[in-house]
């Protein structure tokens, strides 16, 4: 497997002449990187006007390995090429690094990069990535593999380090500036009448045979850089490191990797919205790390959050007045990390009485604006206190709990919010403090420990009676003066105390099942159920010519194909399709079907884009730009994979692929809307369709070739 790392970008607060100046004192070596021994000058070029300035070392260096697997690979020493390729005219420096050892059975490559900041001309930027592979290596592929990257990992720690120590170094000799590169006076002419049409490169790749055939300086000027070079970037599009240490928290040079790869992911595959750093760090601690896990679970929740639009949950829905009253908890200042600190009084709270007067689905959305919010309040700590806050703390007080709050359907509803929040919102709890805990306790435990993550099991502190107020307690972990008044304290806490919600308040079945495909429905998302055999349809009027019809929607189930058609007359009146009403398993699925069975394709209505083969698990964004008035169909189809033509057998794609289908039947949740061509006009950006890559079937994306209605397409 191939390791990689990418870093942040690295911020020096001095000038690029005056860095370069630092950077040259690491070699022929330096003390402070213990197993670089020694470098020797293999080629060298420097140009007329002595702006570009190209060297080549062969670097040999000490590796901390056992020395048995020294003896075993028959080496000492490991030896590198390092080529460095600086521009003072445009003040850049490329490094390139491979390894010469072994380099049949390990590829080792590093790109590094010095550029001036774009913010700021005084200032200088740093980047590296690197890749690892190890093909084979005696059998010890796994030991070299933790040797390299514990090695490799070290080193990125003292990089910073050795700058700023040469650069305290040549303060003390009285240098604390470095000149910028100036043209000879015999090149200032010809510099002033081309420099305004020469193209900026990002760097200038001198290739090996410059060195030996003496290329002049027009032509290493006019030879094109390498396209695997790292180039500089913006604050806007990479982390700086400074960055993730004010706000993200101290991560190791591994930690700042993976997040930075996984965002780089998210920003070429994900046409919508980009998740917070902190939200995207949350899933990758989750996962110790491990970036295909990671990506998984994030994308499954980004389509979660878009389906039930989660991201408009505080502003959109209000709780009801019942769960006002009766949910005992709230937020209730911060403990001594500076964490938000909420309060959840359970063994006050009549969790039948919840339940039976607004069903499973309202706690669910309440207990999801309770998350939100929490995070929200992260943000604003993380600001107030100058440090990274990206967790809060619970404080659960069980004075009060009993058989009652054992209630199955009760616990149903608990665990059901466990795994939602456990989904979606990891590593937001930092800490949780159950106080008072009564007998019936451990039955309560063994029903819902099995639910909650190992992680954030060993964050749980229980205490029975009134062990919290002695040492190891609640002191050691909330200040005294915030302390509830209900658990001895002498702050005022305002979070609702409870009881028993009136039975005049409860609720029917029937009543609660409406309610609760209304809270899921209530948002510009519509459900539809897609069958073999019957496709769901969605007729758009078009009365200007050069309107944009819009779509959005997720392939929540199975395989389908997405069409539009045109046709001058309107169909007949939706017909709710019989197969509709039986194994609807969303809330307010349909199906609808608008295209006459006795309608010809090319005489009753066109096909005006090419279909499109959706997977399951996948979220389409598109456009069409509308030639003509009338009556267009966006229509979801079921996908059946093709026989194999070349043998009777089915293939195995085939087999697995009926078998997650086999009850014929997708789910799409869709959003369609129509803007006017003046109001669309010069948004091309817009005009894009695309798989958004919520999903990892929808990773790779490739484009298209642009459709004759203006519509493009990509995956």
């Amino acid at each position: 497997m191939v390791q990689k790392y990418q870093s942040p970008v690295r911020v020096y607060k001095h000038p690029f002449e005056l860095i370069m100046a630092a950077y040259e004192r690491r070699f022929p070596t330096c003390p402070l990187i213990p197993m670089f021994v020694a470098s020797d000058t293999v080629n060298e070029y420097k140009s007329e006007d002595e702006a570009i300035h190209v060297i080549e070392r062969r670097c040999k260096l000490d590796i901390d390995a056992p020395r048995l697997l020294k003896k075993i690979a028959g080496v000492d020493y490991v030896y590198f090429v390092q080529k460095n390729s600086l521009n003072r005219r445009e003040r850049t420096l490329h490094i390139e690094a491979y390894n010469e050892t072994f380099s049949n059975r390990v590829i080792i490559n590093e790109h590094c990069c010095y550029t001036v900041h774009p913010d700021n001309e005084d200032w200088t930027c740093f980047e590296q990535s690197a890749s690892l592979d190890i093909k084979s290596f005696f059998g010890f592929e796994s030991t070299v593999e933790k040797i390299a990257m514990k090695q490799y990992t070290s080193n990125i720690k003292k990089g910073k380090e050795i700058i700023e120590y040469y650069l305290k170094q040549l303060e003390e000799e009285g240098i604390t500036f470095v000149p910028r590169w100036t043209p000879p006076v015999a090149c200032k002419l010809e510099s002033s009448t081309s420099h305004a049409r020469r193209p900026v490169s990002p760097a200038i790749n001198i290739p090996d045979s410059a060195t030996k055939e003496g290329l002049n300086n027009k032509e290493i000027l006019n030879t094109s850089s390498s396209p695997s070079e790292p180039t500089a970037g913006t604050p806007d599009d990479k982390l700086d490191a400074d960055y993730i240490k004010r706000y993200l928290g101290d991560l190791t040079p591994m930690q700042e990797s993976c997040l930075i790869r996984l965002r780089q992911w998210l920003q070429e595959t994900h046409k919508g919205k980009i998740p917070k750093d902190e939200h995207i760090l949350r899933f990758l601690r989750a996962r110790d790390f491990n970036i295909d896990k990671a990506r998984e679970i994030l994308c499954q929740s980004l389509t979660w959050r878009k389906q039930h639009q989660v991201d408009y949950i505080l502003d959109t829905w209000n709780p009801p007045q019942v769960l006002q009253d009766y949910y005992a908890g709230g937020w209730h200042h911060h403990d001594k990390d500076g964490r938000p600190l909420y309060v959840l009084r359970l063994g006050q709270m009549d969790t039948k009485g919840l339940v039976r007067a607004l069903g499973e689905e309202a706690l669910l959305r309440y207990v999801l604006s309770i998350n939100e919010e929490g995070l929200r309040r992260c943000e604003e700590n993380t600001k107030v206190f100058g440090r990274p806050i990206s967790s809060w703390t619970c404080l659960v007080d069980l004075e009060g709990l009993n058989m009652r709050h054992l209630w199955r359907p009760g616990v149903k509803a608990l665990l059901r919010i466990i795994e939602v929040v456990e989904a979606n919102y990891p590593e937001t709890l930092g800490r949780l403090l159950i106080l008072r805990a009564p007998r019936v306790f451990p039955v309560l435990w063994t029903l819902v420990s099995p639910f909650i993550d190992d992680n954030t099991r060993k964050k749980f502190l229980i205490y029975a009676g009134n062990d919290y107020q002695g040492p190891g307690g609640l002191l050691d972990y909330i200040d005294k003066e915030i302390i509830p008044d209900f658990l001895g304290g002498e702050c005022m806490c305002e979070v609702p105390e409870g009881g028993l919600v009136p039975k005049s308040l409860y609720r029917t079945a029937e009543e609660l099942e409406n309610e609760d495909i209304k809270l899921w429905t209530e948002t510009i998302y519509q459900s539809a159920s897609v069958f073999k055999g019957a496709p769901h349809e969605v007729l758009i009027q078009i009365v200007d010519a050069s309107s944009v019809i819009t779509w959005d929607f997720d392939v929540c189930k199975g395989d389908i194909v997405f069409n539009i058609f045109h046709s001058k007359r309107a169909p007949q009146p939706p017909k709710k399709d019989s197969l509709g009403a039986h194994s609807i398993t969303s809330p307010g699925g349909n199906n609808v079907q608008l295209i006459d069975k006795v309608w010809q394709l090319g005489r009753d209505y066109s096909m005006v884009e090419s279909p499109l083969i959706c997977k399951e698990g996948e979220s389409v964004q598109g456009s069409h730009v509308t030639r003509w008035p009338g009556f267009y169909i966006l229509q979801w189809k079921f996908h059946s994979m093709p026989a194999c033509a070349t043998t009777s057998l089915p293939r195995v794609d085939d087999v697995l692929a009926s078998l997650q289908v086999s009850s014929h039947k997708c789910k799409v949740m869709y959003y369609t809307e129509v803007i006017g061509s003046e109001d669309f006009r010069g948004s091309m950006t817009s005009l894009e369709s695309s798989h958004s890559g919520f999903s990892q079937l929808s990773a790779a994306t490739t484009s298209s070739s642009q459709s004759h209605s203006s519509s493009m397409i990509s995956r």
